[in-house]
């Protein structure tokens, strides 16, 4: 009787872990497969969606604007006394206003 006992006890635990097993195996495949939709979830969102880059565009332009401003108040055909007298009575235009 103890053998038999034990010859069943050692098959219903070699069972157990042949099924732990293959639970696992199954657990993993169906978590790879989530991940998988996941992802392509958030690729479909980035396509229908882009990242707004408004703020980023804005201030781009800002900055060229006055980049080319600057510039072309340097770069004008006048002499630089002029250019000076002129910077400075915009400047003092602008703290009076």
């Amino acid at each position: 009787m103890n053998k038999t006992m034990r010859f069943l006890m050692r098959t219903a635990l070699n069972l157990m872990d042949q099924y732990s097993d293959q639970l696992d195996r199954a657990s993993d495949r169906v978590s790879d497969m989530v991940d998988r939709g996941r992802d392509m979830v958030d690729r479909g969102k980035e396509m229908i969606y882009p990242p707004d880059h408004t703020l980023r565009n804005v201030l781009s332009f800002a900055a060229g604007v006055g980049l080319g401003i600057g510039a072309g108040l340097l770069l004008a055909p006048s002499s630089g006394n002029e250019l000076r007298q002129s910077i400075k009575d915009r400047v003092r235009g602008i703290d009076a206003a």
